[in-house]
């Protein structure tokens, strides 16, 4: 991992804990930072031992996106992007996004840029009712990156999406709650439990059934549904074979709670 810890790693209960850590630049993302973070999913992704991963921000704020002062230094430079999305950025949305396990954002506050695109990545979203999502790439001129363009609609519908991207407008906790971008707001004092507590009940469930079930619908999101349909069969082909459905369904039988063990 990086010696400079702007990104935290810890496993505990199944749980890899992955923090931003940056505060005092609001946890930008700077080349090592995001370098730091795709280490860290990797890793994650990678580990047997870790079937869920939750991911937040140190300080006040959850990822203000690009790093704005080393941004300017490379335009300074004439490198423009320094093809960034395509080398950073993309991998650190796929890892989340492909890796056979859930992915959890605490969202503790402000997630802008590509902060907020991260967000809406994972497969679960609790915000602290301080927390606040602003697209704000129109703001500096530049377009949607992250897979903004391809979860945000997803999550609120083409029209808001739109709204939302092209305007660059903040949204605080209740209105997103309210547009299904976040399941929970909790008081700020609560979020660490409470989005510990959800990755901890994940990590203790059927990991090959949850990483089907993201793979059903990355792949029905463009697909028709006979197609959608037998991909289903697919996976739950692949997933009957697991030891976890085999023992809950001897563990239904006999009326008792199944224990998963992520096999």
């Amino acid at each position: 991992m990086n010696d400079v810890n702007d990104v935290l790693y810890a496993v505990g209960d199944g749980v890899a804990a992955i923090t931003f850590n940056r505060p005092e630049a609001m946890n930008s993302l700077t080349l090592r930072a995001k370098a730091a973070l795709l280490d860290a999913l990797t890793r994650a992704a990678q580990d047997p031992a870790v079937r869920a991963v939750l991911l937040t921000g140190a300080g006040r704020a959850f990822c203000a996106g690009q790093d704005l002062a080393e941004h300017a230094a490379s335009l300074d430079a004439g490198q423009g992007l320094n093809d960034t999305v395509r080398a950073h950025y993309n991998p650190i949305v796929r890892t989340i996004t492909e890796m056979n396990k859930p992915v959890v954002a605490a969202v503790n506050g402000v997630a802008a840029g590509a902060g907020a695109s991260l967000a809406f990545a994972c497969d679960l979203r609790i915000a602290s009712e301080k927390a606040r999502f602003a697209m704000a790439f129109t703001g500096i001129g530049l377009a949607p990156d992250s897979g903004a363009s391809w979860t945000l609609q997803r999550l609120v519908g083409p029209a808001r999406a739109a709204e939302l991207l092209l305007l660059g407008e903040p949204l605080d906790a209740a209105r997103a709650l309210e547009l299904g971008v976040v399941s929970r707001v909790v008081p700020a004092a609560e979020l660490d439990a409470a989005a510990r507590e959800l990755a901890v009940r994940l990590a203790q469930g059927p990991t090959s059934a949850y990483g089907a079930t993201k793979r059903a619908l990355a792949f029905a999101a463009g697909a028709s549904l006979p197609d959608a349909l037998d991909q289903e069969a697919v996976l739950q082909d692949e997933c009957a074979r697991t030891d976890d459905h085999v023992n809950a369904t001897r563990a239904f039988l006999r009326k008792e709670r199944p224990v998963f063990e992520g096999r």
